[in-house]
């Protein structure tokens, strides 16, 4: 008798400024999963937050616009899913009691949904938290790990409680600066030293993020952040010295729940200035190194560092945990390394660092989703395991 296939819900697309990016992401587990094992059912969220299934979902990988699909699937008559409402993609499961999908016009349950989500709406611990309340399976961290893994002032505090080196930094609320940008600076300039990073809190893929080298260019990079986030976190730079050079840019991937294991590290050579938007996506001028080249001190404390933030965060299945390095001293002393920030829900093509960095641990991009998916069912009977009612 064959052995009954797993039913996969891909998500992706949805809400945030890093939509065309979860496209990307998607269309790569898409291709790379294996239909052998499990049964697939892909759903996107347009950039207005309609849920669109099969076929649908489909023609949004295949680079359709949105309006279009979405009027085309109104004039068939066809429902766009809007969660949690009754008839959506996400509710309790019979059976399994894990979760069910609409396909075809019947209902199938599902096993496990993968979000090939990124930023706002998709990494926050938003749909995390519909996931939870439909109890279904899913792959990554949960509603906290993935809340606390989005916002960098959140979690800079947890990294700091939990004892790991953090750059300098100070976060203004967006009414803050509104109400006395004379104030905010002097403070900034009090504290710390150009030149500076200013990033809103809640978002990823260095949208919105800007390199400030004097006070001339501080005010346009707080506008800029505060258009993305109520929040601002201004960091001071890591090395920068015209003498040292820039500082170098590790990357760590994390995989696992409660026990996760660390792969090799690499290292980004950013073909701008800094690695922004544009450097990670839209240009071929960045360069990954993989592994780094580190001495084997060096990578060991990278690696435990990359768990024990994943740890700090809480968080679950996936994660890419991102480093500085200042550069050496002119006498050979080596430079201090610290935590800049977690990824919960990586960028996932093919050449994405985080499957790139697996692949060169031993782990194929195939069995990393493979992994992923036991992982997130590993959780789920964790979760299981636990009361929630006296009853």
């Amino acid at each position: 008798m064959a052995k009954k296939k797993l039913r996969i819900a891909v998500v992706f697309g949805g809400r945030s400024g890093e939509h065309e990016v979860s496209l990307l992401s998607a269309a790569s587990v898409l291709k790379a999963i294996d239909k052998k094992k499990y049964e697939v059912a892909p759903i996107g969220i347009t950039k207005a937050g309609q849920w669109v299934m099969a076929a649908d979902a489909q023609r949004l990988l295949s680079g359709e616009t949105p309006d279009k699909v979405l009027a085309e699937v109104f004039a068939q008559g066809e429902a766009v899913l809007l969660p949690p409402v009754p008839s959506s993609s996400l509710l309790p499961g019979e059976g399994s009691g894990i979760g069910r999908h609409a396909q075809g016009g019947g209902i199938t349950a599902v096993d496990v949904v993968f979000p090939v989500m990124h930023g706002t709406f998709g990494e926050d611990g938003t749909i995390q938290g519909l996931f939870e309340l439909a109890d279904i399976a899913y792959v990554g961290s949960g509603v906290l790990g993935s809340a606390a893994g989005m916002d960098k002032d959140v979690m800079k505090r947890l990294f700091a409680s939990a004892g790991l080196p953090i750059t300098k930094h100070l976060t203004f609320l967006r009414n803050e600066w509104k109400a006395s940008p004379r104030k905010a600076t002097a403070k900034i300039e009090a504290v710390l030293k150009y030149p500076l990073f200013v990033k809103p809190a809640n978002l990823g893929s260095s949208v919105g993020i800007s390199k400030v080298h004097d006070r001339k260019e501080l005010g346009p990079a707080m506008e800029l952040a505060a258009g993305f986030d109520r929040k601002i976190v201004v960091e001071q730079g890591v090395g920068g010295n015209k003498k040292l050079g820039k500082a170098r840019e590790l990357e760590v991937a994390v995989l696992g729940n409660d026990a996760p294991e660390a792969s090799v590290v690499g290292e980004i050579v950013p073909g701008k200035e800094f690695y922004d938007y544009e450097a990670k996506y839209l240009s071929d001028g960045s360069i990954p190194i993989i592994p780094a080249k580190l001495s084997k001190q060096q990578a060991k404390e990278v690696r435990a560092m990359a768990i024990a933030a994943f740890k700090a965060c809480d968080c679950a299945g996936l994660a890419r945990v991102d480093f500085l390095l200042e550069p050496d001293s002119p006498k050979g002393k080596p430079g201090k390394l610290f935590l800049n920030e977690i990824n919960t829900l990586p960028g996932f093509t093919s050449i994405s660092m985080y499957p790139k960095l697996w692949e060169a641990s031993g782990l194929k991009y195939s069995d990393l989703i493979d992994r992923l998916i036991v992982l997130a069912i590993e959780r789920r009977e964790e979760r299981d395991a636990t009361s929630f009612s006296r009853e």
